[in-house]
């Protein structure tokens, strides 16, 4: 069940529902907070309320999104997020570390891996052209961030591959 689905199975109407977030049209009492929390739970979510945790949730989708870009060039990291989110990097930057214990740039870069684990396997694209698609300056940056990560290179990986979901990266 998806969390719009365990949304609308709480009785609760949302206006607008993306990855991750869902706005909802009228304030929610403790006890239907709690079924909501609870029901999401149970669809593999969790419900935030907490603000710097909801601006960590934030700064992770963000960077899904960009990662996943048919331009991953268009920006860098912190230019991305301070204009997505209207906030100064430092803060994000502070705010994320804080909460889960690494950086963003750290967290970008696992998820540049697991979209390069899924191009490998996939099979379409060659390893040259997953490192431009993915936004690495060379194959050979690929490669070694790819090795330094998963312990294989791209080709080993391809033949062997393993991926992680991505709300465990």
């Amino acid at each position: 069940m998806e969390y719009g689905a365990a949304l609308a199975d709480a009785g609760v109407k949302a206006t607008h529902v993306e990855l991750g977030r869902a706005d909802i049209e009228e304030d929610l009492t403790e006890s239907e907070l709690k079924i909501i929390a609870e029901r999401l739970e149970n669809s593999g979510f969790e419900l935030i309320t907490d603000p710097a945790k909801e601006l960590v949730e934030s700064i992770k989708r963000e960077i899904i999104i960009m990662v996943r870009s048919d331009d991953p060039r268009q920006l860098k990291l912190s230019e991305y997020l301070s204009s997505k989110l209207g906030r100064d990097y430092r803060t994000l930057s502070r705010t994320f570390s804080d909460s889960e214990g690494r950086t963003i740039e750290n967290y970008q870069i696992l998820q540049k891996i697991e979209r390069v684990k899924e191009l490998l396997l996939d099979g379409q694209l060659t390893v040259s052209e997953i490192a431009w698609q993915t936004g690495y300056s060379s194959v050979g940056h690929l490669s070694h961030q790819f090795k330094d990560i998963t312990g294989m290179t791209p080709s080993e990986f391809r033949i062997s591959g393993h991926r992680i979901p991505l709300n465990e990266v």
